[in-house]
């Protein structure tokens, strides 16, 4: 069970709305409610699904044996316009730059994976949050 464990700390920064976070061995991030000394906590849980899914995918990828140069992940989420303002939406745009049109059942697969399978911030949030995907190559 201890494995399955993680712990990070908050603490206010004394000023505002900012606060820094930290994983125990992590560099410490800022996070910032009006989002100019960092990401807002909202930001920072589509960083968190990005990252989640791009790490998935570069992994799958790579077991697949398809060269990845570049991968970014544009990520755009959607919020209630009432309280508490949680996501509806989020729609993922991830760009490749090393694959081939050759590749595109493995990427298209990858990312579904990554989503169906294994991205643990994917399946932490609501289910009734729409995430959508689409790629590109560069």
């Amino acid at each position: 069970m201890a494995n399955n464990l993680r712990r990070a700390t908050l603490r206010w920064a004394g000023q505002g709305l900012v606060f820094e976070g930290e994983a125990p061995g992590a560099a410490p991030i800022r996070i910032d409610g009006d989002s100019t000394e960092g990401p807002s906590p909202m930001e920072l849980l589509l960083i968190s699904l990005a990252g989640c899914m791009a790490i998935d995918v570069r992994m799958i990828l790579e077991k697949s044996r398809v060269e990845v140069e570049a991968l970014e992940v544009e990520v755009e989420g959607e919020r209630a316009s009432d309280d508490p303002k949680r996501f509806v939406r989020v729609h993922m745009a991830f760009e490749l730059e090393g694959p081939t049109e050759d590749d595109a059942n493995r990427i298209a697969r990858a990312i579904q994976l990554s989503a169906d399978k294994y991205c643990s911030v994917h399946h932490t949030l609501d289910p009734e949050v729409e995430v959508t995907t689409e790629w590109s190559l560069r």
